[in-house]
């Protein structure tokens, strides 16, 4: 099936693998033109393969990274000459443990990924298009940010800065770009697999939906989000969780 381009292009950082290439992989399937970053450049050749290497395009690198985020959207604009999407995908979570006890350099680079690095690509796409021509983004959160989340506690914090950040960006950039955030619940990703890995049908007992996510589920809304459909929503945190705030005492 041939799918009709859409003239559209977005960037989507953290995207060879998990919920970054499960939200490319369904904006390519609409007829996208999507720019996928990760710090693994053999991992990104093969995500671009799989998805369509004549409508992906990639750009390595550390998402914290300035010179990266200016090469990626730089690239961006050169290859396809517009940059309407944006998604923020790209996190990290090196330390679990007591927040007490969070060594603070560790937290420093928990915050220097998971969101000084969203606002460098926000502020890059915004001057490079989207202040003159519109757009939208979405920032990649977590359930982890709307309430204690105990032995991820900086990461945690850092997906609250997240939905924060995503509320400023929202009231400054309207009404000419829409931004939103997601806070998905636990995604089957190598990334949350410490989470559920060995247990998972126990942990998947406590979702009213029965399963954990996948990534096709965090895709389908970040489609939304970033579509036609989605524009009177805006400075919002969709949440994707199966049901899972749902429970008592959660």
């Amino acid at each position: 099936m041939t799918v009709q381009d859409s003239g559209k292009v977005a960037l989507v950082t953290g995207a060879s693998r998990g919920i970054g290439y499960g939200i490319a992989e369904a904006l390519v399937a609409r007829g996208d033109r999507v720019v996928i970053t990760g710090r693994n450049e053999d991992a990104l050749k093969a995500a671009a393969e799989s998805l369509g290497a004549d409508r992906v395009l990639t750009v390595a690198g550390k998402a914290h990274d300035e010179a990266h985020q200016a090469a990626a959207v730089e690239r961006t604009m050169e290859t396809f000459g517009r940059v309407d999407y944006l998604v923020n995908n790209a996190g990290t979570n090196p330390v679990a443990g007591p927040i007490a006890d969070v060594d603070l350099a560790v937290a420093r680079k928990v915050f220097e990924t998971n969101v000084v690095s969203a606002l460098g690509f926000a502020q890059r796409t915004w001057k490079a298009w989207q202040k003159e021509n519109g757009g939208a983004i979405v920032n990649i959160a977590s359930v982890a940010g709307l309430g204690a989340s105990p032995f991820v506690g900086a990461y945690g914090i850092s997906k609250a800065a997240m939905i924060n950040l995503t509320l400023q960006l929202a009231h400054e950039m309207a009404p000419g770009v829409r931004v939103n955030a997601i806070a998905p619940a636990v995604v089957k990703t190598k990334f949350a697999a410490a989470l559920y890995e060995g247990r998972e049908e126990e942990v998947a007992a406590s979702y009213p939906l029965g399963r954990l996510g996948v990534p096709d589920d965090v895709g389908g809304a970040a489609a939304f989000l970033l579509s036609g459909s989605a524009a009177w929503i805006t400075g919002q945190t969709l949440v994707v969780d199966g049901g899972l705030f749902l429970n008592a005492g959660f």
